[in-house]
């Protein structure tokens, strides 16, 4: 049984509405497909990893200004053209637009805790929630990778449950899961991923990397001068340990390597807001409304499975 769950929320609706068909409608045509899946999932959670406690975080902004500032590249190739749908706006599919407000219509009548930071991505929530909780082991269920960072074996245990793969190869990944995988040191394996992640870069999110320097050696440099700081340090100071080659392409990517922390570490200390209570309910907290939703977008078996994974 597990303390406390995050669901990255966003990452995992996305990943539901291209999972399953678009055919998967509402009786007024309104495709529901994200909000099933985002439901069957949850479902799955709660039967598997069985936690005490859930809160499903949310993107109050998914492309911040303070990481726009630091780095403009940052989810450039992802903004809508601003005559479509304003300035800064996500190029998310229109059927999938009208579904969120759908799901937290349905966290909110089952009962299961919402939050968000205004101005701050759901990255920053669950790495803020995380970072505070200091009773119960905490799982982060996440289709991203950049998550990764957050793993620790103290104060209490941080684990990411991947589910890149979906649930069935869900892989549940803490600090001696990463060091292994990425050959990065033990002792603070979540802070090596994000400096790792700094150096290689992620073309996806905007991030151009240091030239020359993909994950491999960046994970062997991270581990050498154990942190991105440290190899910088030993980089200006003409250390010997630095090859002449690397030397020159973190001098070439100083500007990057400068603003790049800021856009790459998760916040650990967002305002936080949105519940008051993060225990999963044992029953819904509002069954008629649970009762209208399902008969007015058609979830019957997707949501009966969530009710059935409830405690109670």
């Amino acid at each position: 049984m597990t303390g406390l769950v995050l669901l990255d929320a966003a990452s995992l609706y996305f990943r539901s509405f291209f999972a399953l068909p678009e055919s998967l409608t509402a009786p007024d045509g309104t495709p529901v497909n994200a909000v099933r899946g985002f439901a069957d999932t949850v479902a799955r959670v709660l039967a598997d990893r069985r936690p005490a406690r859930l809160v499903a975080c949310l993107d109050a902004d998914w492309r911040p200004e303070f990481r726009v500032r630091a780095l403009p590249s940052y989810k450039a190739h992802r903004v809508a053209e601003p005559s479509e749908a304003g300035p800064d706006t996500e190029e998310v599919p229109d059927t999938l637009t009208p579904q969120v407000p759908i799901i937290l219509e349905l966290l909110e009548a089952i009962g299961i805790a919402v939050a968000e930071a205004e101005g701050y991505e759901a990255d920053d929530v669950i790495g803020t929630l995380a970072s505070r909780e200091s009773e119960h082991p905490v799982e982060i269920v996440t289709g991203d990778r950049d998550l990764f960072q957050l793993v620790r074996d103290d104060p209490t245990p941080v684990s990411v449950v991947y589910v890149g793969r979906g649930w069935a190869k869900a892989e549940v990944l803490g600090p001696k899961e990463i060091a292994e995988r990425y050959a990065l040191p033990l002792e603070n394996a979540g802070a090596a991923y994000a400096d790792m992640a700094i150096l290689r870069g992620d073309p996806s999110d905007g991030l151009p990397g240091v030239a020359g320097i993909g994950e491999k050696t960046a994970a062997k440099l991270v581990t050498r001068f154990g942190s991105l700081e440290g190899l910088l340090a030993a980089a200006r100071d003409a250390d010997r340990d630095v090859p002449p080659r690397v030397r020159t392409k973190l001098t070439e990517a100083s500007d990057y390597l400068a603003a790049a922390p800021r856009v790459v570490r998760v916040v650990t200390d967002a305002p936080v807001t949105g519940f008051a209570d993060d225990r999963v309910p044992a029953a819904p907290a509002d069954p008629a409304r649970v009762a209208e939703l399902v008969e007015r977008y058609n979830l019957g078996g997707s949501v009966n499975r969530l009710l059935a994974a409830l405690p109670g």
